[in-house]
């Protein structure tokens, strides 16, 4: 049955930034569809765990730095004994006129969005690899993807950037049964989204533009996720899905 294509049964994920917001969605989707989960994240994710009953287990990691990475893989290993999912949705941003814009505010942005996420999933495949079992790998890119933004280019680099790894590494990879994807969330009513939703005049803007009408919620990620993890999307390789509302076709 073609909805059996669709379960997450014995399958274990690993998904990023799983306190709040998407990730927190992401990992209540995965375990409804049958996926044991393992969010990792730099404040305990209570609410989530709480969403998610016994088949979540949280691991406390700053994902700032690479140094974290080992210890995500051991644990994961430990609590659930394999890896078959990796969402990589914990990011950043810094929003600062171009012009004034720091070495610091880039660094930070570029360290959590982009070197940690390629090192991390460098650590997975490996781990897929070793199991000889195939997996599936799913980087949170943006609109910023495929368009520029204002007052956020590092933000904007990053998600680049991750949009064209995504396709290094299907290409790489596909031979080992890895799937590289991503997903292109448009504006969503999110913590990075506060700020932009309190401004009334640039609210109105961005919702004018959306053919939806409204704001993106986690929920409307949550099927995109849900499928690129699953056996659905086999043959689903080097693409990053938009979940917009209809923004980029406008």
């Amino acid at each position: 049955m073609i909805l059996d294509k669709f379960s997450l049964k014995g399958k274990v994920a690993i998904v990023t930034g799983s306190n709040t917001g998407l990730g927190q969605g992401i990992c209540k989707a995965y375990v409804e569809a049958g996926a044991k989960v393992v969010g990792v994240s730099r404040r305990p994710s209570d609410e989530t765990a709480k969403l998610c009953g016994k088949d979540f287990y949280n691991v406390i990691a700053d994902l700032s730095t690479v140094d974290v990475i080992p210890n995500v893989i051991d644990e994961t290993l430990k609590k659930f004994g394999k890896i078959d999912i990796l969402v990589n949705n914990a990011g950043i941003i810094k929003r600062q006129d171009s012009i004034e814009f720091s070495e610091e505010e880039w660094d930070s942005v570029l360290n959590v969005n982009l070197k940690t996420v390629f090192f991390l999933t460098q650590a997975v495949a490996k781990q897929f690899i070793k199991q000889n079992s195939g997996g599936k790998i799913i980087n949170i890119a943006s609109m910023l993807s495929y368009q520029g933004g204002i007052r956020v280019p590092s933000y904007t680099a990053s998600k680049s950037a991750i949009k064209g790894v995504t396709m290094t590494l299907s290409n790489e990879w596909a031979k080992y049964g890895i799937n590289v994807n991503g997903i292109a969330p448009g504006y969503m009513a999110t913590n990075n989204t506060q700020n932009l939703r309190q401004d009334e005049e640039r609210s109105a803007d961005i919702l004018a533009r959306i053919p939806a009408g409204r704001w993106g919620t986690p929920e409307d990620l949550q099927g995109a996720a849900v499928f690129l993890a699953s056996e659905a999307s086999d043959y689903v390789n080097g693409f990053t899905l938009a979940v917009d509302g209809g923004w980029l076709g406008r």
